[in-house]
């Protein structure tokens, strides 16, 4: 699949340029005039990254970029802002607002090109790093404290989910359960190491068809190995 790039400009010949190039680079793309179009499709589908003029016939592009941004849907899609002001003031306010990078007009294609693949880039490698993909059906959503297993939420405690991304940052690693109880607690821990055994019981259930991953290594502790 394709990354899919909105452009929102009320130049058509300014989308019909920047589409020409995104396209021989591999990317979809979908142009919008006004804001009104480009909600109604956003409802519908949301795209990997947006390229947005500031000024537009309908509403002003820093008050779709601060939308987006406070939107739990829509947050984490990447902002390149495009426009013709070319103030300090209009950058900073810009980015402050959470978009990703800032172009003015006129500006190169090509730029435009390598600007897009460079913030897809950041944006992978953040996702990345929110996330531990044990295996395709087993995912791990480290800012939230949420598990999928097939694609459906397990519910965990955040003892649980502590326990089970030490487990997952080192798979196949074997970790004893001092070990366990120091990166819960550290030195204020008072309870016994037995309450681990109760922790992975209990994540083995939560888990079904994947609990069989925490493996018991008799005498020493627990692992995760996919």
């Amino acid at each position: 699949m394709l990354p899919l790039i909105y452009i929102i400009d009320d130049e058509e010949d300014i989308i019909n340029l920047i589409t020409l190039h995104l396209e021989r680079s591999n990317f979809q793309v979908e142009g919008f005039t006004a804001a009104t179009s480009f909600y109604q499709t956003l409802n519908k589908k949301i795209p990997d990254l947006i390229i947005l003029d500031l000024m537009l016939p309908d509403e002003s592009g820093f008050e779709i970029c601060k939308y987006l941004k406070k939107e739990d849907s829509y947050t984490d899609i990447p902002i390149i802002i495009l426009s013709a002001l070319i103030g300090e003031t209009e950058k900073i306010l810009g980015l402050e607002l959470g978009a990703d990078d800032y172009i003015t007009k006129p500006f190169s294609p090509r730029e435009m090109v390598a600007r897009v693949k460079a913030v897809l880039r950041r944006k992978n490698s953040r996702l990345i790093e929110k996330k531990i993909v044990v295996d395709e059906d087993f995912i791990m959503e480290t800012e939230k404290h949420r598990v999928f297993v097939y694609q459906k939420e397990v519910a965990v405690t955040t003892t649980e989910f502590k326990i089970l991304s030490l487990l997952a940052t080192k798979p196949g690693w074997v970790f004893n359960r001092e070990q366990i109880l120091n990166y819960l607690w550290g030195d204020e821990k008072a309870v016994l190491d037995r309450t681990i055994d109760v922790h992975i019981k209990n994540l083995r259930d939560k888990l079904g068809a994947k609990g069989y991953l925490i493996k018991n290594v008799r005498g020493i502790g627990y692992k995760l190995e996919p």
